[in-house]
């Protein structure tokens, strides 16, 4: 089993799914493509016409990329990133290969981003075209107040786009896209396909000022959704068997309750987990008015024999498989609490 934030267990329904082929321009798989825009939609808590989801090719970074190259400008641009773990930083990285100015404001991995020190960035006088915050920051599992950072971006900056990469909380944490322009997420996240599209849904106001501004044919959000609503199809190869899959894990996701239904089970296994692990003395990294349910991030015991690498490869032996490496400041390892997993 995968104790992984992705790629993540999925039912053996949804991997059934995929075998049929289907080509890309078949009836079935455009309505397919089609369905899956809507009840995506449906998920986040909108509708069109004011929203829009654009499916595209790729792991979830692929989205996180597209939104930034999209959303600015090819001259003036300077986007804001709030982070307090490796996912945010990764926007800032983005940015820097793709020749977009860009503010990192880091924090301490174990605490929301703090509001305070967001609203003074946001009134330093800097005007910025794209405001980016991650909801769940996986490498940690810290929950930052998406919702109220989109507040303050409203009032202080209205004229950016406030983009919310909720990779790993999407369809399992509440997320009001009041104030929201663009939020992205994974087929192999919290929905349980399996990898090989990710997904931006758009504010169709926000997304109609982004023609012309990506530096990238392939990771460009207006052309996709343009052509996706002209023809009803990827413009490139699109991933039909993971499509499918996709099809039929959203059908597991309603059948589950939806949101609530699904927030619920992983709730759940991070209960049996926390307990579990505080029985055999391991210690939480973040502090649990700020952790999230989606994965729990736990310190390296103190003890001269401990090896990570011992203690991976002895649970990868008995098919119990957890996220193999670091990615915080301290000496941790993760725990995901998502996917097909029951307690």
């Amino acid at each position: 089993k995968l104790f992984t934030p992705g790629p993540l267990g999925c039912s053996a329904t949804t991997k059934e799914a995929m075998l049929r082929d289907l080509g890309s321009r078949d009836s079935e798989f455009i309505k397919a493509v089609s369905d899956i825009r809507k009840e995506l939609l449906n998920v986040a808590g909108v509708s069109a016409p004011e929203w829009t989801t654009v499916l595209m090719q790729g792991s979830g970074t692929f989205a996180v990329e597209a939104v930034l190259q999209t959303s600015s400008p090819r001259g003036g641009a300077r986007a804001l990133v709030f982070a307090n773990g490796a996912y945010g930083k990764r926007m800032q990285k983005i940015c820097s290969v793709a020749g977009i100015e860009c503010d990192l404001v880091v924090s301490t991995e174990i605490l929301p981003v703090d509001l305070n020190k967001v609203a003074e960035k946001l009134t330093s006088g800097v005007q910025y075209t794209t405001v980016c915050i991650v909801h769940c920051e996986t490498s940690s599992g810290v929950m930052n107040e998406a919702e109220k950072v989109g507040e303050l971006v409203r009032k202080h900056q209205p004229s950016a786009f406030f983009f919310v990469d909720a990779m790993s909380s999407f369809g399992a944490v509440p997320l009001d896209l009041q104030n929201v322009d663009f939020v992205v997420s994974s087929a192999n996240k919290c929905l349980q396909g399996v990898p090989g599209f990710s997904y931006a849904i758009c504010r169709r106001s926000a997304l109609a000022k982004c023609s012309g501004n990506c530096r990238s044919l392939s990771l460009d959000l207006v052309d996709q959704d343009q052509n996706m609503e002209k023809t009803g199809q990827f413009r490139f190869t699109p991933p039909t068997h993971t499509i499918l899959a996709f099809s039929q894990a959203i059908k597991e996701f309603y059948a589950e309750g939806g949101l609530k239904g699904r927030e619920k089970r992983y709730k759940d296994n991070r209960a049996v987990l926390k307990q579990g692990m505080a029985e055999f003395g391991f210690k939480e990294l973040v502090p649990e008015k700020f952790a999230g349910h989606i994965i729990t991030c736990f310190y390296y015991p103190q003890h001269p024999n401990f090896s990570f690498e011992k203690f991976y490869q002895k649970l990868s032996d008995i098919d119990q498989v957890i996220y193999p490496g670091k990615v915080t400041d301290a000496s941790c390892f993760r725990i995901g609490n998502i996917g097909h997993l029951t307690t």
